[in-house]
């Protein structure tokens, strides 16, 4: 057989293979991503939880509430997964293959490459690995806002593709990066001195007041329910995990409070605005009396 009975120059063509090589490579890259993860984090020693509390920083989270974040993250990249597999709307297709395309692909094999470059202590190289997971997811969220955005009549978009990219990037973008950043520039203390702990503060102040106040913008802006859930759940892992110095620790647990706040206050205002929107005032009397002889005319002509 000389050529293909195919035309590959066909755009519906690409897409269409372009969807299949995701049906394969995203799936493959979850379960090395989660392979990866399970292994440094129970197999090896010490874990990717040990490396946290041998390094304690001003910014240092709890293993165990981050551990919670990464199995959401996990699940619902399996969502997503199924999604690619069952999806019949042409709109959900092309927001799975232009939306997103390969960066999840990329942005799970960098994952599992930080765990073990993690767990070796090799600080920079892990550091140089979490900016381009930052720079992979930041990427394919402008990417779905911009060009495929999420709307209501496509719930299980919003649901399997937006939220599960967002929760994922909040992740290394306003803790694990700065975190390991931290360590990578020697901003820790050694855990058998914790009286230490207060050095370095006005760093971590400065990362989770501007890492805070963005995701503060972002919910305000869009009502953004999911970067509320995990700002607050990144905010919560941080206080929980003591000692904190104090412009950390109040910081934290002000934007606790802050963020599901301006969530609800945000839901509120456009409930209020979209009611009174939806009022309509009664006609005028003197415009009713120039529209009668039309619609009487009207009747008359059909008769």
């Amino acid at each position: 057989m000389d050529s293909l009975p195919l035309d590959l120059s066909h755009p519906a063509v690409r897409d269409y293979l372009s969807l299949i090589r995701l049906q394969v490579l995203t799936p493959l890259s979850l379960l090395i991503n989660i392979a990866t993860l399970l292994v440094c984090s129970v197999i090896v020693k010490p874990s990717v939880g040990s490396i946290i509390e041998l390094h304690p920083t001003s910014i240092s989270p709890s293993p165990s509430i981050i551990a919670a974040y990464v199995v959401v993250i996990l699940l619902g990249q399996i969502g997503y997964c199924t999604l690619l597999v069952i999806a019949r709307k042409p709109e959900t297709k092309t927001t799975l293959v232009k939306g997103v395309g390969l960066s999840l692909v990329f942005a799970n094999w960098l994952m599992a490459l930080w765990a073990v470059f993690w767990v070796l202590e090799f600080f920079l190289i892990s550091t140089i690995l979490l900016g381009l997971l930052v720079l992979c997811l930041l990427y394919s969220n402008i990417a779905l806002l911009t060009y495929h955005p999420p709307t209501s009549s496509r719930p299980l978009d919003m649901a399997l593709i937006h939220a599960p990219l967002r929760f994922f990037l909040i992740l290394p973008l306003s803790l694990l990066f700065p975190y390991s950043l931290f360590i990578t520039l020697g901003l820790y203390f050694s855990p058998s001195n914790p009286e230490h702990y207060a050095r370095f503060a006005w760093p971590g102040f400065g990362v989770t007041f501007g890492a805070n106040l963005i995701g503060l913008a972002v919910v305000l802006m869009r009502c953004d329910i999911v970067w509320a859930v995990a700002a607050t759940w990144i905010c919560a892992s941080i206080w929980s995990a003591r000692p904190k110095p104090a412009p950390v620790y109040i910081t934290v647990i002000l934007f606790t409070v802050l963020h599901p706040l301006a969530l609800l206050g945000t839901l509120l205002y456009r409930r209020l605005t979209k009611r009174e929107g939806r009022i309509a005032l009664p006609p005028d009397e003197e415009h009713d009396a120039t529209r009668g002889p039309r619609e009487v005319d009207a009747h008359w002509g059909s008769s």
